[in-house]
């Protein structure tokens, strides 16, 4: 019964998955081609993508490595947009922290912005759900996504620049991001994060190196977290 009932999560999960198929396709197809583009042969793009498995990470560190930016500030740069994962693991923690030692490093490996957006809304909705069946459903969420993410990369990176830029496959990566974290906005903290972040990367727009976006994203969580703070002491006054 328990086997049933978590495979049924699993196939949940891939259903909720499944639309964002539609954006993971053309967006590492179009890291493919960058990273052909920046000089990087198949082997090379494949190890990257397949090792980080970040996208937002991947663009960032590409785009500073064909600006030339020294070493350590592509690294810095590419761990403080993938900060975000460690925020992911501490709010799914509580769901899945009792979870085989096994299970918890592939689903470290899969968390990626679909599956904690997925999973997390699920969880939350559903608290009752066993760690067995969050766990089922996580996985579930990402199957659709990361075999087709590779396979796009590779489709890239052997198209490279032949792919014309009528198709705009560039529009994947912002349509991505506004189809997960506008339904994420559901707290007045939620908001204010955004919109100092987004304030705050307009402002610093001219530090060289795209070091205003980590300034930006830092901005924004200690906004939302003041926000936060501000908003549990008037209820608790109230």
């Amino acid at each position: 019964m328990a086997f049933t009932t978590s495979n049924s999560y699993y196939w949940k999960g891939f259903r909720d998955g499944a639309p964002f198929v539609f954006v993971a396709v053309p967006f590492g197809t179009l890291f493919g081609v960058f990273a052909t583009e920046a000089g990087l042969n198949i082997v090379q793009t494949m190890a990257f993508t397949a090792t980080v498995f970040a996208g937002a990470a991947q663009f960032a560190a590409l785009q500073l490595m064909q600006d030339g930016a020294p070493t350590l500030i592509v690294l810095a740069s590419a761990l403080a947009v993938n900060l975000r994962m460690a925020m992911y693991s501490a709010s799914l923690t509580p769901y899945l922290g009792s979870a085989p030692l096994w299970q918890r490093a592939f689903a470290a490996y899969l968390t990626v912005d679909q599956s904690y957006a997925c999973s997390i809304a699920r969880f939350e909705a559903e608290p009752q759900m066993t760690v067995p069946q969050r766990m089922a459903y996580f996985f579930g969420s990402v199957t659709p996504i990361t075999p087709l993410w590779i396979l796009s990369t590779y489709l890239g990176a052997v198209l490279g620049t032949r792919i014309p830029e009528s198709w705009a496959l560039d529009f994947a990566l912002p349509i991505t991001f506004l189809s997960m974290i506008g339904p994420m906005m559901r707290t007045m903290a939620h908001v204010v994060a955004a919109l100092v972040a987004v304030a705050v990367s307009l402002m610093t727009v001219a530090i060289p190196f795209n070091l205003g976006l980590l300034i930006a994203g830092c901005a924004g969580m200690i906004a939302g977290a003041q926000a936060e703070v501000m908003l549990d002491r008037r209820k608790a006054k109230a």
